[in-house]
């Protein structure tokens, strides 16, 4: 299993201290993992300078089953091989003609599952993340770092033990004519104003 490491902090707009989530962290039931990852801390490295944002918003896709997920009913090209590999390490892809979106690949190699990263509270310097592509272009992520490991230097997520926030469950976004997988709450949020969509008024009321 990958090790895990400490980061430490090394001024006002670097990353904040904590240990490097190793390949443990990922190799787990997905939803669990989706949902731990809210709060954590994405840190990308880029010509010497550390870039980190907080992580808000994350989608989960559960594999073959998953009519949403690219490797839904077993489907396996060069765009996707990354989600069979190991875990912890990236799934990056390109969509619309205009989008890279960063994921996090889970569960043991040979079970095509990950967690999509949708929205952080950007750190000091870091631009808009409202979104999953305004994640890629704010952190210079693009295929250059699909199937890397989620180990420093390049590309990582630390646990500074930021306190916990109510988590919110919602339907995922933009996956229409995927059956009953479109309306189940495999989205998950802090609140927000960095999200990529509100978190529904219903879901608010105590």
């Amino acid at each position: 299993m990958q090790s895990v490491t400490s980061v430490a902090s090394s001024g006002s707009a670097a990353a904040p201290a904590g240990p490097v989530l190793g390949q443990e962290f990922f190799d787990r039931d997905t939803m669990a993992v989706a949902r731990e990852l809210l709060g954590k801390v994405l840190v990308r490295e880029v010509e010497g300078t550390r870039l980190w944002g907080r992580l808000v918003e994350v989608e989960a896709y559960l594999g073959p089953d998953d009519l949403a997920a690219h490797s839904s009913g077993g489907r396996r090209s060069p765009r996707n091989e990354v989600m069979y590999g190991p875990p912890g390490h990236a799934y990056v892809y390109f969509t619309y003609g205009m989008h890279h979106c960063l994921n996090f690949v889970t569960q043991p190699e040979g079970t095509p599952q990950a967690v999509l990263v949708r929205a952080l509270e950007p750190g000091p310097g870091v631009g808009r993340c409202g979104g999953p592509g305004l994640v890629c272009r704010a952190f210079s992520i693009d295929r250059n770092l699909n199937g890397v490991a989620l180990i420093p230097p390049t590309l990582y997520v630390i646990d500074d033990h930021e306190p916990a926030r109510r988590i919110y469950e919602t339907p995922r976004i933009g996956i229409d004519g995927t059956g009953d997988w479109r309306d189940r709450p495999m989205r998950f949020c802090w609140d927000s104003p960095d999200l990529s969509r509100p978190i529904p008024k219903a879901l608010r009321v105590v």
